[in-house]
């Protein structure tokens, strides 16, 4: 990137004094803009198929940690992010899984929810709808922000740093086989895309 101070430094004549001309705001504010571009783009990371995915560790509502990479070897994992517990949409899909719990867990297959809600309401969450995989609770929004899925602002009532409806699949390798990210909470996943990868990988045994 070129620095915004070496191009004011080269914009100065002899006697210190700046020289005339638009062009020379032109190019400060190019070079003010694309730094600020650049600083985005660290925070908030595109995850892209084929890459390693982001390791993590987080608590589920046993309170237990879970961390991704201990997965590795072991099983593929279908990891779900989903905006809030509760809601009408989440609760829909993930009753979706549940109600098809022997596709989604298998001997080279679980599923995971992840949310920011806390470890208490993914746990009160969970036991009302008897989900038999295990919700992650990333209150700190660390995970959310590493796979790109969390919005700045969510609804109307202006919600910082809330996930994004997205699904994941991460291979035995660590590597990411599948990645969407939805930008309007009222849509699902593309299940059936996601299936079809699940039975790819599967073929692979």
């Amino acid at each position: 990137m070129i620095c915004p101070r070496f191009v004011f430094m080269d914009c100065l004549d002899n006697r210190g004094s700046a020289k005339a001309g638009p062009s020379v705001l032109y190019l400060l504010l190019f070079c003010v803009i694309f730094g600020l571009l650049n600083e985005s783009k660290l925070n908030y990371m595109h995850i892209k198929v084929g890459q390693k995915a982001p390791d993590f560790t987080l608590y589920d509502t046993e309170k237990q940690t879970f961390t991704l990479s201990e997965w590795e070897g072991k099983k593929n994992i279908l990891i779900l992010f989903f905006p809030m517990a509760f809601t009408g949409v989440c609760t829909k899909e993930l009753c979706s899984i549940r109600d098809q719990y022997n596709h989604y867990n298998t001997d080279h297959l679980q599923v995971i929810g992840i949310s920011v809600d806390s470890v208490f309401s993914l746990q009160k969450f969970k036991e009302e709808q008897h989900y038999q995989f295990p919700l992650l609770s990333d209150f700190n929004k660390t995970v959310s922000t590493a796979y790109g899925c969390i919005y700045e602002s969510f609804t109307p009532m202006d919600m910082k740093g809330v996930s994004k409806r997205s699904a994941f699949l991460i291979d035995k390798k660590g590597l990411v086989q599948y990645a969407e990210v939805l930008e309007n909470a009222g849509d699902l996943p593309d299940f059936e895309a996601i299936d079809k990868k699940i039975a790819e990988l599967s073929s692979f045994l």
